[in-house]
């Protein structure tokens, strides 16, 4: 059902906007994309003439109901693009809270959750249904905190070494700065989120250890310290990280070339449900890719919060090499590689609500029209 005007403006926060601008003022977008993300175009001639003002320019994008602008790569922009990630990955995390409960239990004590078939049904057997969703708490807590770094920052990131490598540079080597965009972001992201995994792995795989969060965060901290939480903070940056660099590297290449190959339209004229169709299907692909990539790490972070005093060797020793890499992985990619396309569906659909372009793709040939022309001016 379509959003009216006066609905979009009370469910948008008044913050994300900057104040209106002059109709005379020459607004300008940087046009961000995977084939080049330094174009720019002109989005109204100055004062009407056709040519470009040497005044003051701001990089806006209108919003859907026009309460103002929003300034790309403004603080506004940022704080949409941290919403968006609260939303995406608390949202789709607390979602999956079954599967990655039957996931973890598989990967500390695979004699008694021997498949995931089997896992399911001892849960159900052993917990009722009120036990597929135990550590829901730390689970949305946990990665709305990691979302808001890792998208906010990812797209600061992204920017910022773009701006250093210089316009050339960066169209040339932009899937190594989506690496180290995102890879940056997910350092961050990490931090965020390291003391809630560590009480949701332990609430999820030591019946009778709490509740939840309320109970299990100062019962961890007791038994633990405070630096406990902590512990398996290195093992989740060697998960995490490759895991965030697959994911957004692959992302923006694979929806690249949706839109180079696989769809006839620009994307500028596609509609936006055809977009976000693109945005999820392109973070399913990208999701399986992440699975892969990260799941050894994954085995090494469930196995470390759920001992107490347990090393990376104690994991080696007890799981295998064989077996950090593939025990609980079909489960995974199918946890991940939905999870994953739901991240990026609900981000760019928020985006779009904000009046903001979905992320990725090519950009259309009147823009680069446009920028060239900008850059001869």
């Amino acid at each position: 059902m379509a959003f009216s005007e006066n609905s979009r403006k009370s469910l948008i926060p008044s913050f994300l906007y900057s104040s209106p601008s002059s109709s005379k003022t020459l607004f300008l977008e940087k046009v961000t994309n995977s084939s080049n993300p330094t174009l720019w175009s002109s989005s109204s001639p100055a004062n009407g003439s056709g040519g470009f003002s040497s005044s003051k320019r701001t990089f806006v994008i209108p919003a859907p109901s026009e309460p103002g602008k929003v300034e790309l790569y403004s603080p506004q922009y940022y704080a949409a693009c941290t919403v968006a990630g609260i939303l995406s990955c608390g949202l789709t995390h607390m979602a999956v809270t079954p599967l990655d409960l039957v996931k973890c239990n598989m990967q500390i004590d695979p004699a008694k959750y021997k498949s995931i078939s089997s896992g399911f049904g001892v849960l159900l057997k052993e917990q009722g249904v009120r036990g597929f969703f135990r550590g829901w708490v730390p689970t949305l807590l946990g990665y709305s905190a990691q979302g808001a770094c890792k998208f906010g920052f990812y797209e600061f990131f992204k920017k910022y070494y773009s701006d250093i490598a210089g316009p050339e540079f960066a169209t040339k080597y932009k899937t190594l700065i989506y690496l180290a965009g995102s890879a940056s972001a997910e350092v961050i992201a990490d931090i965020a989120l390291c003391p809630f995994e560590a009480v949701k792995v332990r609430v999820q795989t030591q019946p009778g250890f709490a509740r939840g969060m309320s109970d299990g965060f100062p019962k961890f901290v007791k038994s633990e310290g405070a630096l406990g939480l902590y512990k398996g903070l290195v093992p989740l940056w060697g998960r995490q990280i490759p895991y965030t660099m697959m994911k957004f590297a692959s992302f923006e290449t694979i929806v690249e070339m949706m839109y180079k190959y696989a769809i006839p339209t620009p994307k500028s004229e596609c509609s936006k449900g055809l977009q976000l169709g693109v945005s999820f299907a392109g973070g399913y692909v990208a999701g399986v890719f992440c699975a892969i990539v990260s799941h050894p790490a994954d085995n090494l972070v469930s196995f470390l919060n759920n001992a107490k005093g347990a090393t990376v060797g104690d994991a080696v020793k007890k799981l295998g090499v064989w077996g950090l890499f593939t025990r609980g992985l079909p489960l995974r990619i199918v946890m991940i590689g939905t999870l994953t396309g739901a991240q990026w569906g609900i981000y760019d659909a928020f985006k779009v609500f904000v009046g903001l372009p979905t992320t990725g793709g090519v950009a259309p040939a009147a823009v680069k029209v446009a920028a060239t022309e900008l850059a001869k001016a």
